[in-house]
């Protein structure tokens, strides 16, 4: 199974139309477009019952005390962790790819609060939910698709997986509002196939050139 983009390249940096948030000269950081990139897969092997897919940034520092902070950078041998951007289950074994912008367009404040996605679709928690946890202004469930924004100051670049899974069952066993976390646990022993495109996001204006 193959899984590609026409919003990127695998390995290349994702354009901040696909992300959460973009530089501002002033603030650090402001909010971006946040559409979900378009996604197109084949070779998909027989008795593929239906698709889960799940997006993750594999560089979160896992301590946040330099995270966002003036005249620091969030050291490189921090030890890190996942974050989970975009997890979908339940897509039709005849779904062959996502349009941009289908999933999501737009930063929505407080989260997106439908369950339910595009084509029948359940859709998880990101980890924005509890990133924003305690925030007035946006914090929420966070379902869907919501794209990179990493730290300003972070001394990495950081790498964005979408991994697209093929299942030997129609619907993953996971209800209400499942996280990554579920729903890696619970594919687990049904993942007939796996495609993989990674895509590189940094705020950081050192970085940036």
């Amino acid at each position: 199974m193959k899984l590609t983009s026409t919003s990127f390249a695998d390995g290349q940096p994702i354009p901040s139309e696909y992300a959460f948030g973009v530089p501002d000269p002033v603030s650090h950081v402001t909010f971006a477009p946040n559409r979900n990139p378009a996604l197109d897969w084949d070779d998909v092997p027989e008795g593929t019952k239906s698709f889960a897919l799940i997006c993750y940034d594999y560089d979160v520092p896992t301590k946040p005390d330099d995270v966002n902070q003036e005249g620091r950078e969030v050291p490189p041998d921090l030890p890190r962790a996942d974050f989970f951007h975009w997890v979908a289950v339940d897509l039709p074994a005849s779904l062959s790819s996502i349009k941009e912008g289908e999933f999501a367009d737009g930063v929505v404040a407080h989260g997106k609060q439908a369950p339910t996605g595009p084509h029948g679709t359940r859709q998880g928690l990101n980890d924005y939910t509890g990133w924003f946890a305690g925030d007035p202004d946006m914090e929420g469930n966070y379902y869907g698709y919501d794209g990179p924004c990493p730290p300003w100051n972070d001394s990495l670049v950081h790498h964005y997986v979408f991994a697209l899974y093929a299942l030997d069952t129609e619907r993953c066993e996971v209800d209400g509002g499942f996280t990554g976390t579920d729903a890696r646990a619970a594919i687990e022993g049904h993942v007939l196939a796996e495609a993989r495109l990674e895509g590189t996001y940094t705020l950081n204006p050192r970085l940036r050139g």
